[in-house]
């Protein structure tokens, strides 16, 4: 007998609405159309309930969003994505290299020692969607490197290089913004 599809929906996407709203609004940059994102996020999801049976509902529901937010993006304007090939030949190969991150403290601990919320907030909204949504997912929503990679279809080597050059980008921001 399969369970009511209320009642799942209300245990496996219930409780995680709070932050697909708040990834919502970090891919689009605007609370009304992420809320309009959610609210069809669920009804995508609460169509095909039945079908989930993995163990991670958030990194299944935050999937549906990050779908449902670049379709809606996509009818509404035109996305400007970031590559690997878009950064320039020093840039490349200090994420290739590893180097973006190597200093003597982490990123997260410059970030939050330079930087005060609402700063960070409007650095963070200004990234490149590319650069934004792994950051999001992963400093934000803490989901683990090959979650986010399952959610965004990327390979986990763009995850991880990605997410570097957007933890660099936002330190320097963040001192431009400072000196």
């Amino acid at each position: 007998m399969n369970p009511d599809p209320t009642a799942r929906f209300n245990t496996l996407v219930a409780p995680h609405l709070a932050d697909a709203l708040a990834f919502a609004r970090w891919i689009t940059r605007d609370r009304a159309d992420a809320e309009d994102v959610v609210q069809e996020a669920c009804v995508r999801a609460f169509r095909s309930i039945d079908r989930f049976s993995g163990s991670n509902a958030k990194a299944w529901l935050l999937t549906i969003v990050r779908n449902t937010a670049f379709t809606w993006l996509s009818d509404k304007r035109r996305l400007s994505l970031v590559s690997l090939d878009d950064l320039s030949d020093q840039e490349r190969l200090e994420v290739e290299q590893g180097e973006a991150c190597e200093r003597d403290i982490s990123p997260e601990a410059t970030i939050i020692a330079l930087g005060d919320a609402a700063l960070l907030e409007k650095l963070v909204s200004e990234l490149p969607i590319g650069f934004r949504e792994v950051l999001v997912l992963r400093d934000i929503q803490g989901l683990e490197y090959r979650e986010i990679s399952g959610v965004t279809g990327l390979p986990l080597g763009t995850v991880m290089s990605r997410l570097a050059r957007a933890r660099q980008k936002l330190i320097t921001q963040i001192r431009q913004e400072r000196s």
